[in-house]
C-alpha cells in the first residue's frame, strides 16, 4: 500500500450498512409487513400450529408497541407452509417469500429437547441478524415457565433480528465483582432476586444457597441468579422479558454498564434503547397517536419450482468461447442441479426473443437430455434483455402464475433499455437471478436480483476459475427438503502444457454420495481423464460430449465414502473439473456451506466481509480450513483465509460461521466470490453452537418466600465434539459484488487496523495482569499492526469517549505479531492504585505505521480479589435433597443465615 492515509478513516466501519439480508421486510407507516414466518418441511402437519403462530404475532405486537414509545407495531406476516402438507383453499403461492429469506424459521429442536428461542446474528453491533428460529413446543406455549409468554419472547428476538442488540445476561459469567461485591449480570440492576445452587442427578436435585468461593471471591460454581415473581423494575427486554413487569427496553440511564455481557461487550456499553435509536428504523418514524391496528397474515404454501432460462445469444457471446461455455454451465444445471419434478422452459434472446422449450417438468433422465439440446449453439444479432424476460413471463403464464416462478437470466452485453421492463418484473411476481458475463454486461443487471430476491453472480472469462459452472451451480432450490439440493464438493481448473497433468483428490463423505456427478470440461481437445474409487478401482464410462467439449460421469447409487482421485491430461488447454452430490440420506443433513458478502456494492475504502457459514442441520462444523477466491473484473484474483476465531470480522468464534475481511480493490465493476471448504484430522461437529442470542432460560423463580423451580435447562455441552476426524470437501459460489469509489492507479492505504474484539484480562500472582487478545493487521485482519496503545482505569466511563484520559501502560518491547495470531502480554499496574476489591478495566487500540488507529478493543475487566489468609470457619447449614417439583420454603432465613455465615468467614480471614 503507498503511504498516503488518513486518521478521519477510523470511522469507516460506521459506514457498513449491515449485514446483507435476503429478507422482504419493511417499514411501512410504523408497521412491519413482509415479514416471512416458515415452517420447515420435516415439521410433522399440525393446523393448530399456524394458529400458534397468529397468536404469538397478536399477542406480541401492542407489547412492542410500548416497548418503543408507540413507534413500531406488526402489520403483516406470511406464514410459508411446507409442500408436504395438504393443500387448502386459503393457502395460496408464494410470490418472492422462500426458505432462503424467511425471517423466522419454526423447526423441530436440533438438538433433541433443546426448545431454546435463539437468533442468528453474524454482524456487529447494530447490524441486521439473519433468522430467528423457534420450535413447535416453544410456538405452542408448552415452554411459558421457562422463557415466559411467547409474544413476549418473540419481541426479544425481533431486538436481535432488526437492530442488532445483544443478550444482557450470561450464560457463561452468571457473577461478577463490583467494588468487592458480588453481583448477578442483569440489566437493569434493579431487578431483584436470590442465588443458588441446583444440582440434580437421577430423578433428584440437592438445592442450596451459594457459598462464596475463596479463592475468586464469585460464588460457586452452579451457582443461579433466581429472580423474585413479583418486581417493580420495567427494564430490561433483552434481559429477561419474561419477568411481568419487565415492559421496557434499558436506557441510558439504567443500563447496568458493569455487567459483562455481550451488549456491552460489542456495543461499547450502549444501551439497547440507544442502538435501537440509532437504527435507520428509529430515524424514519415518529411515534404514533393511535393503537395499531391488529396484525393481518398470509398463508403460503410452496408448490413445484418452476424455472425458465433466459439465455443471450448475440454475437458477443461469441468472444472468449462464451456460447460452448454457457451450454457446459447450462448442461450441469439441466442434468444434475435442477431437482427432480421441478419445470423448466428456455428462451434466448439477441435483438428479439425466441421460446427454445416450453415449460416441461423433469421426470427422468430422457427428460433433462432433451432440454439440454435446446440450448443455443449459434451467436448472432444484438441485446435486448426485456425482450427475453417478456417472453419468459409468456411461456410460464402458460401452465402456471408468475408468482413464485423463478428466472435465470445470462448476458454478456450491454443494454441501455433494459429499465423499461423493471416495473413489470417488480409486478410479476418472479424471482429473478443475474449470471453477468465476461467485462461488459449490463451495469443494471444486479437490479433485477436486487427487487426480486434472487441471486447475483459474475462469472469472468478466466476458465480455469470455472465461474460460469459454479454460477450455475449455486441455482439449488431456496424451499424444499435439503436432501434434494445439489452440493457441489469440487470446482478447479488449470491451464496444462506439454502433456502435463492435472492431479488432485475429491472427498466423498458418509453425509453425501446420492446422484454423484464428476464432470470434465476442456477448451480444444479431449484430455486423457483417470478416475479412481477410494478402493483404487479405476471408474470407466465417462460420457463424452465432443461438439460441447465435455465429459461426465455419473457414480450409481450412492458413491463411496473416502477419497477419490483423478488425474487429468492435456497440453495447451485449460481443463476444469467439477463435482456435485446429493445427500446420501433423506434422515440424516448433509454438511453444507454458504457464503455471502456483507454488502452488494462496495464503496472504496469501506471493506467487504465474506461470511461462510458451515453446517450439518443446525450444528456447526467446527476447525475447517476455509478459504475464499474473490476476482475482480481486471482479472486480478485475491485469495482469503477466513477464520471462526472471533475476532477481526468473525463476531462470535466457534458458531460455524467464518469471515474476513476484504481490502484489495484493484479497480471498480464486479467482482465475484468463491469458496472452498475443507475438514481434516481437527474439524469437529458441534452439538450447537456454544453462544446463541436468545432468551434468557429461568432456571425457576420466588414466589411468597418459596422458589419454584423450573425443569432442568437441556445443556450445551461446548466441549462435547462429535466426529472429530470429519472429513470432507465442498466449494460454491459466493455471488457477487460491485465496488464503487476506488481510485485509478496506485490504490491509497486508508485502511486501519482492524478493533480488537476478544480482549481478556486475568490476575496472576503478584498483582501481575494477564492480557490475551488475537492481532489485528495493517489493514484491517490483513498483515501487522505497527503498535499497541494499551490503557487502564478504575472507572468504566472513561472508555466511552475519553480513551486518551486513562492511564497508558509502558508497552516497550510488545511488538504485534500478524494478523490473526494469538498475543500475550503480562503487566503490573502502576501509577494506579490496585489494592484489594479494586475494579480495574482494560482496552487497547492498535495503530499502523502511518498512525492510522483502530477502533478502542472491547473492555476487559479485572477485579482484585485477595483470598483470607487464615482458614475459614466451615459451617455447613443442612441442605435439603428434594425432587426436580418441589419448592424450597423459607427463602428469607436461609438467606439471613447464610449472610452471618459470609460475615463469619469474613471477619475470621482479616482478623
Amino acid at each position: 500500500m503507498g503511504s498516503f492515509k488518513s486518521s478521519g478513516f477510523i470511522l469507516i466501519l460506521h459506514l457498513l450498512k449491515g449485514v446483507l439480508s435476503n429478507s422482504l421486510i419493511q417499514l411501512n407507516n410504523n408497521g412491519y409487513e413482509g415479514i416471512v414466518m416458515a415452517i420447515d418441511p420435516n415439521v410433522p402437519e399440525d393446523e393448530t400450529l399456524i394458529q400458534h403462530i397468529k397468536d404469538m404475532v397478536t399477542q406480541a405486537s401492542p407489547y412492542l408497541f410500548e416497548a418503543t414509545g408507540k413507534r413500531f407495531y406488526y402489520k403483516h406476516v406470511a406464514i410459508l407452509i411446507p409442500e408436504n402438507w395438504k393443500t387448502k383453499p386459503d393457502y395460496v403461492r408464494p410470490k418472492l417469500e422462500t426458505y432462503k429469506n424467511a425471517d423466522i424459521l419454526v423447526a423441530a429442536p436440533d438438538p433433541a429437547g433443546n426448545d431454546e428461542p435463539y437468533t442468528e446474528q453474524i454482524g456487529k453491533c447494530g447490524q441486521r441478524g439473519e433468522r430467528i428460529h423457534f420450535t413447535p413446543d416453544f410456538i405452542a406455549g408448552k415452554k411459558l415457565p421457562e422463557y415466559g409468554p411467547q409474544g413476549r419472547v418473540f419481541v426479544h428476538e425481533w431486538a436481535h433480528l432488526r437492530w442488532g442488540v445483544f443478550d444482557e445476561y450470561n450464560n457463561n459469567e452468571k457473577f461478577y465483582l463490583s467494588n468487592g461485591k458480588r453481583e448477578a449480570v442483569r440489566c437493569s440492576a434493579a431487578i431483584t432476586g436470590e442465588n443458588f445452587v441446583n444440582k440434580c442427578q437421577g430423578g433428584s436435585c440437592i438445592r442450596k444457597l451459594c457459598r462464596p468461593d475463596p479463592q475468586t471471591g464469585l460464588y460457586e460454581e452452579g451457582c443461579v441468579f433466581i429472580p423474585n415473581k413479583q418486581q417493580k423494575e420495567k427494564a430490561s427486554i433483552m434481559f429477561a422479558q419474561s419477568i411481568d413487569s419487565v415492559v421496557e427496553f434499558c436506557t441510558e440511564q439504567n443500563h447496568n454498564k458493569e455487567a459483562p455481557n455481550l451488549q456491552n461487550q460489542k456495543c461499547n456499553f450502549r444501551s439497547t434503547w440507544e442502538v435501537i435509536s440509532d437504527s435507520e428504523d428509529f430515524k424514519k418514524t415518529t411515534p404514533m397517536t393511535t393503537q395499531p391496528p391488529t396484525p393481518t397474515f398470509s398463508l403460503l404454501q410452496i408448490g413445484q419450482r418452476i424455472v425458465c432460462l433466459v439465455l443471450d445469444k448475440s454475437g458477443s457471446m461469441s468472444s472468449d468461447n462464451r456460447l460452448n461455455r454457457l451450454n457446459q454451465a447450462g448442461k450441469l444445471f439441466l442434468l444434475q442441479t435442477i431437482e427432480q419434478g421441478s419445470w423448466v422452459g428456455m428462451v434466448t434472446f439477441d435483438s428479439a426473443a425466441q421460446v427454445r422449450s416450453e415449460l416441461r417438468q423433469i421426470k427422468s433422465g430422457t427428460d433433462r437430455e432433451a432440454l439440454t439440446k435446446s440450448l443455443p449453439t449459434v451467436p448472432s444479432g444484438g441485446t435486448s434483455i426485456c425482450s427475453g424476460l417478456r417472453v419468459a413471463f409468456s411461456v410460464i403464464k402458460k401452465k402456471y402464475p408468475t408468482d413464485g416462478s423463478e428466472i435465470v437470466l445470462l448476458t454478456d452485453g450491454e443494454d441501455n433499455t433494459i429499465k423499461v421492463c423493471f416495473d413489470e418484473v417488480r409486478q410479476s411476481g418472479a424471482i429473478i437471478h443475474t449470471v453477468a458475463l465476461g467485462p461488459s454486461a449490463a451495469l443494471e443487471l444486479e437490479e433485477l436480483s436486487k427487487m426480486t430476491g434472487g441471486l447475483q453472480t459474475y462469472a469472468s472469462d478466466q476458465v480455469q476459475n470455472n465461474g460460469l459452472i459454479d454460477a450455475f451451480g449455486a441455482l439449488s432450490s431456496e424451499n424444499g427438503a435439503p436432501s434434494q439440493h445439489a452440493i457441489q464438493l469440487e470446482s478447479k481448473g488449470s491451464t496444462l502444457q506439454n502433456k502435463e497433468w492435472m492431479n488432485g483428490t475429491v472427498v466423498v463423505d458418509s453425509t453425501v454420495g446420492n446422484d454423484t456427478l464428476f464432470l470434465v470440461t476442456w477448451t480444444t481437445q479431449r484430455p486423457q481423464i483417470l478416475l479412481w474409487d477410494p478402493s483404487g478401482k479405476k471408474q470407466n464410462g465417462f460420457t463424452v460430449d465432443t461438439n460441447t467439449k465435455m465429459a461426465y460421469l455419473h457414480i450409481p447409487g450412492t458413491a463411496q465414502v473416502g477419497i477419490w482421485k483423478y488425474s487429468l491430461q492435456a497440453s495447451s488447454q485449460t481443463l476444469t473439473l467439477t463435482v456435485t452430490s446429493r445427500a446420501s440420506s433423506a434422515t440424516l443433513p448433509p454438511i453444507t456451506v454458504a457464503s455471502k458478502m456483507n454488502q452488494d456494492t462496495g464503496k472504496f475504502p469501506s471493506p467487504m466481509i465474506v461470511y461462510v457459514t458451515i453446517r450439518q442441520g443446525a450444528a456447526p462444523i467446527l476447525r475447517a480450513r476455509v478459504t475464499a477466491l474473490i476476482e475482480s473484473v481486471s482479472g486480478k484474483t485475491v485469495t482469503l483465509e477466513l477464520f471462526d476465531n472471533g475476532a477481526g470480522a468473525d463476531a462470535t468464534k466457534d458458531d460455524g460461521v467464518y469471515s474476513r475481511y476484504f481490502t484489495a480493490y484493484d479497480t471498480n465493476g464486479r467482482y465475484s466470490v468463491k469458496v472452498w471448504a475443507l475438514g481434516g484430522t481437527d474439524t469437529a461437529r458441534q452439538k450447537a453452537a456454544s453462544q446463541r442470542n436468545g432468551a434468557m432460560y429461568i432456571p425457576g423463580w420466588i414466589e411468597n418466600g418459596e422458589i419454584k423451580w423450573n425443569p432442568p435447562r437441556s445443556e450445551i455441552n461446548t466441549n462435547n465434539l462429535q466426529d472429530k476426524q470429519l472429513c470432507f470437501s465442498r466449494t460454491c459460489s459466493g455471488g457477487s459484488f460491485v465496488a464503487s469509489n476506488v481510485p485509478k492507479g496506485t490504490i491509497p492505504d486508508l485502511f486501519p487496523p482492524c478493533q480488537i474484539t476478544d480482549l481478556k484480562a486475568e490476575v496472576q500472582g503478584n498483582n501481575l495482569i494477564n492480557l490475551t487478545w488475537t492481532a489485528p493487521g495493517d489493514d484491517y485482519d490483513d498483515g501487522r499492526a505497527h503498535k499497541y496503545i494499551i490503557r487502564i482505569s478504575t472507572s468504566i466511563l472513561d472508555f466511552s469517549d475519553k480513551f486518551n484520559e486513562p492511564v497508558e501502560v509502558n508497552t516497550t518491547g510488545l511488538i504485534p505479531k500478524e494478523a490473526n495470531s494469538q498475543e500475550v502480554f503480562v503487566f503490573k499496574p502502576e501509577n494506579i492504585t490496585f489494592v484489594n476489591g479494586t475494579d480495574l478495566f482494560i482496552a487497547i487500540q492498535a495503530v499502523d505505521e502511518v498512525n492510522l488507529k483502530s477502533e478502542i478493543s472491547n473492555v476487559a475487566r479485572v477485579s482484585l480479589f485477595i483470598p483470607p489468609e487464615k482458614p475459614s470457619l466451615e459451617v455447613t447449614p443442612p441442605y435439603p435433597s428434594v425432587s426436580i417439583n418441589s419448592t424450597i420454603p423459607g427463602v428469607h432465613i436461609l438467606k439471613i443465615l447464610w449472610k452471618w455465615v459470609g460475615e463469619l468467614q469474613v471477619s475470621l480471614g482479616s482478623g
